[in-house]
């Protein structure tokens, strides 16, 4: 595996792969979930492509852009464990130019959700997201349905802008309790890390009601948020279809239902594609 840290080097190391690229963008602090992401671009590419950059323009004021987990020398060795061809690990200079484009998300689907409750987080996301792809070359980048809007705004961007490279959705990964991976997670205490479960087992509510044949949306809702009252504080909790529009009935094969909530001090957030 090479380590590279400047885009000339990664152009460099390129020159030596062979076949189709797989690509998995990640801000470190890996765990099983971006593993995940990366045994699938092993499995569909000839060599893959990981990049580790903790972008600072998805961060909004006050967010833990300065305290938000680094392992550098754990990300390496599970990179290099997992197989990876190259490991991207550029600085902020490397990316970003001092009189920067600037990178929009849409109007809508971009100030709904997580863009309603971090304005602006999407416009530094997808920036970083295309100049990374572009980097890349890849035939293939993976993405986890846990950050489904991302997934989407992100499939969007790539459609929107004729990019040639297919985006490819990875399944959420829980722990043994049910509890959706993320960096964050280490945030979180004993005490903490139960009462965060809310989130996964509210999901699991939802899920039997409407395997019981419940169907109407603000029934659902109202039963997730009863699981909730675990945690500190709900920021939403959405039904919406692909397309991210709020639906009244559930509909099967063309749903999403979504939870955010703060535990501690950590931001959470879960899904449930139907």
């Amino acid at each position: 595996m090479r380590v590279v840290r400047t885009i000339d080097a990664l152009q460099e190391a390129k020159k030596n792969l062979s076949g189709s690229i797989g690509f998995v963008p990640t801000m470190g602090a890996l765990h099983k979930g971006h593993l995940s992401l990366i045994q699938q671009a092993k499995k569909e590419n000839e060599c893959v492509i990981v990049s580790i950059f903790v972008n600072p323009t998805q961060f909004l004021e006050g967010e833990d852009l300065e305290s938000y987990p680094r392992k550098e020398e754990a990300d390496i060795k599970i990179c290099e464990l997992a197989g990876v061809d190259v490991l991207f690990m550029p600085n902020v200079d490397q990316i970003y130019e001092k009189d920067e484009l600037s990178m929009g998300a849409p109007a809508i689907r971009g100030y709904i959700l997580e863009g309603e409750k971090r304005p602006g987080h999407f416009d530094g996301m997808l920036q970083v997201v295309m100049k990374l792809l572009n980097l890349s070359g890849a035939q293939k980048a993976y993405f986890g349905k846990k950050d489904a809007q991302q997934l989407a705004l992100v499939t969007q961007m790539a459609k929107t802008y004729f990019m040639e490279v297919q985006i490819v959705p990875c399944d959420i990964i829980r722990d043994e309790n049910g509890l959706a991976l993320s960096s964050r997670n280490v945030y979180l205490n004993d005490e903490e890390k139960y009462r965060a479960l809310s989130l996964s087992k509210s999901l699991k509510r939802a899920t039997k009601y409407i395997m019981s044949g419940e169907l109407d949306t603000e029934v659902i809702k109202s039963e997730m948020l009863e699981v909730l009252k675990e945690a500190d504080m709900v920021e939403y909790v959405a039904i919406v279809d692909r397309e991210f529009n709020n639906l009244k009935k559930i509909e099967i094969g063309n749903t999403i239902l979504l939870v955010a909530a703060r535990v501690g001090k950590p931001r959470l957030i879960d899904n449930l594609w139907i």
